[in-house]
């Protein structure tokens, strides 16, 4: 998110984002390095639009999480202009977002659990294309300049192209959401201004992204209604697909799952894919919208290239295609307090399994964590411990995995209710009952 503007503060001149600096320093020096930058419009999205119609020029929005760690060094390259997407940067307005306060989500959707991401869109708001993703890899399998770089080249072509190529980006565009801003939520109103308070606690006057999906499901669970698949599964990774993309790439394949939905579609490793559902992408976010917003069981079209050939394939979808691996996700903190007590678990190995005496097809999830504080700890006053071996949860004695007892807990049981366990520690077997929040 940033003017085309250069960015003309020196390196040297910018505070370093040391991992020591406590979170208020860090939001402060962040104002402090691009607040005033003729690089970077900051925090204030209207008047990055209006340099853009003025200009003539796209937006690049980059939305930060300043506080937190994770891609604080992919951020920093693309704060102060990286040598790879320097060039391309001058012929972006772009606008830097520090805060999720005030997001405007009838006009920004994306994946809440990153604390990175990128909106590249025309000055009307339509959007051309997404960018940036995570997942339990480490950053640098999952992001880097040489993929943001052709995301950028591939929005200025259609910027260059607009609006004839307008009806095809509708399926890129936001969807009606219930609420226009994070502010509006049951759980966050009240709670936050629609500004930063530099002078006082500033972090802890600063929405995060991830409260906003914290937020979306607190709605069904306060009202005892099951949290859909599409909100405890969003923006699912391509591995679920069977698939792991090339970060230095927009969406090319560079490994292929045997017998996973995309091999049995037929696609293969070095495929670009070039547009998913009628949607051209921009880059591995872009694949993500395209499955956020994908039925629970579906038929995909997408249009591979392949030796420089396009290939039109399709994805067969069976239902529970989404459930991947969510333990990762920031916002899975709130899942555990709502269903586990605040517990992490892990599955068994089935080395310790065997060790154990336990069969290979049961429920053994072992506690690897119980949390502390609050609500978080309701675990531990029930008496849980880490290293239980947890073997029987309300009922369900078949292997799951933590992801999928988080699932189903949370779409069949409603706060108040209660889960019976059996778990094994030191080679003995105890008997529980947990309360659901």
């Amino acid at each position: 998110m940033r003017p085309a503007l250069a960015l003309l503060v020196p390196m040297l001149l910018l505070p370093p984002f040391a991992a020591g600096q406590d979170r208020d320093t860090k939001v402060r020096n962040d104002r402090q390095s691009f607040g005033t930058s003729d690089d970077w419009i900051y925090n204030d999205l209207d008047a990055g639009i209006e340099a853009a119609r003025a200009s003539g020029k796209p937006l690049m929005v980059v939305f930060r999480c300043i506080p937190c760690e994770a891609c604080q060094e992919f951020d920093d390259d693309v704060a102060r202009r990286d040598p790879i997407i320097r060039d391309l940067l001058d012929r972006f307005v772009c606008v830097r977002i520090v805060q999720a306060n005030d997001i405007d989500l009838t006009r920004f959707q994306f994946d809440f659990d990153q604390s990175f991401a990128v909106i590249l869109m025309n000055p009307d708001s339509t959007l051309y294309g997404r960018f940036g993703t995570r997942s339990d890899r480490p950053e640098s399998e999952d992001i880097s300049l040489s993929g943001l770089r052709k995301a950028m080249e591939a929005a200025l072509q259609l910027h260059e192209d607009y609006p004839a190529v307008k009806d095809l980006l509708a399926g890129k565009q936001p969807r009606p959401i219930r609420f226009a801003n994070p502010r509006e939520y049951p759980s966050l109103a009240g709670r936050y201004e629609t500004r930063l308070d530099y002078a006082g606690e500033v972090a802890r006057s600063c929405m995060h992204c991830h409260q906003v999906r914290e937020a979306e499901r607190l709605v069904f669970r306060t009202a005892g209604e099951p949290i859909p698949d599409q909100v405890l599964y969003p923006y699912p990774d391509p591995s679920v697909l069977g698939l792991k993309l090339d970060p230095t790439e927009k969406a090319t394949i560079e490994t292929l799952a045997a017998d996973s939905i995309a091999d049995r579609a037929g696609l293969r490793v070095g495929d670009a894919i070039a547009a998913l559902d009628g949607q051209p992408l921009l880059s591995i976010a872009d694949l993500q919208w395209v499955l956020h917003h994908t039925p629970d069981s579906a038929q995909l079209p997408a249009q591979v290239l392949r030796d420089g050939q396009p290939i039109d394939l399709t994805l067969d979808l069976p239902e529970g295609w989404r459930r991947g691996d969510i333990s990762w996700r920031v916002t899975t903190w709130e899942l555990r307090r709502m269903a586990l007590g605040g517990m992490v678990l892990d599955d068994l190995p089935d080395a310790d399994r065997s060790a154990a005496g336990l069969p290979l097809d049961t429920l053994a999830l072992r506690v690897r964590r119980v949390g502390e504080y609050g609500e978080h700890a309701t675990a531990k006053r029930t008496g849980l411990r880490a290293g239980d071996i947890i073997t029987s949860f309300n009922g369900l004695t078949d292997r799951l995995s933590e992801s999928s007892l988080l699932a189903h807990t949370l779409q069949h049981s409603r706060p108040g209710d209660s889960a019976p366990l059996t778990l094994l520690r030191d080679g003995e077997e105890l008997r529980l009952t947990l309360p659901l929040q």
